[in-house]
């Protein structure tokens, strides 16, 4: 004999519209619970020198930076081009004093954006942007590419200055070897016309 389960009885699936409220729940509690990223949405960024530049990286999820320890890292010293903590800026490299600014009207949105003023050649490298929170660590990685239109207009001009001193001295050279080629023969006919010695006079004994 066949038994159903007939209506009355719970199913034992529930239906999607009471899990969602649970679904949502969870969801919530993961976001709460999940550790800080930091993202940079530009890993490369350029700049001609003597511009201000703004490298821009943001927490994910997005929560106040303000009480976070932020630190911007030049790759190549590993030396500190800007460090804020607490709403107070730290020491930094000396090459970079005066001349950063941690743009704090983001900070309440997680942006952790860093202008670097009056950038240079030597700027270019890659910088890291850490973030330090409680147990919490993040870090993320953007180059900078800084271009010296200046320089790049000095070196063409000395290449150029270059090749046509190359060309002028092998045209020299050229004209010297040409013109000693056409004076051996008008030397050699030159010799060859020359009078003869008058001859000895002849004595008698």
């Amino acid at each position: 004999m066949r038994f159903g389960l007939g209506c009355n009885h719970p199913r034992s699936a529930l239906p999607w519209r009471s899990l969602l409220p649970h679904l949502l729940a969870l969801l919530l509690l993961h976001l709460g619970s999940a550790q800080i990223r930091v993202v940079a949405p530009s890993p490369r960024v350029t700049a001609i020198v003597g511009q201000d530049v703004v490298l821009r990286c943001h927490l994910s999820p997005c929560k106040d930076a303000r009480s976070l320890d932020i630190r911007w890292i030049q790759h190549r010293s590993g030396g500190i081009v800007h460090h804020y903590q607490d709403g107070v800026d730290l020491d930094q490299m000396e090459e970079y004093k005066g001349r950063t600014e941690l743009l704090r009207d983001g900070l309440s949105d997680g942006n952790l954006d860093l202008r670097i003023t009056a950038v240079t050649s030597s700027d270019s490298d890659s910088y890291s942007c850490t973030v330090q929170d409680g147990a919490d660590y993040a870090d993320a990685v953007l180059n900078l590419e800084v271009s010296d239109p200046f320089s790049q207009i000095t070196r063409s001009w000395a290449a150029a200055l270059a090749v046509v001193v190359t060309l002028l001295l092998g045209s020299f050279v050229i004209i010297v070897f040409l013109h000693r080629k056409q004076a051996e023969p008008r030397r050699e006919l030159s010799e060859s016309l020359q009078p003869l010695p008058p001859p000895k006079s002849l004595e008698w004994n």
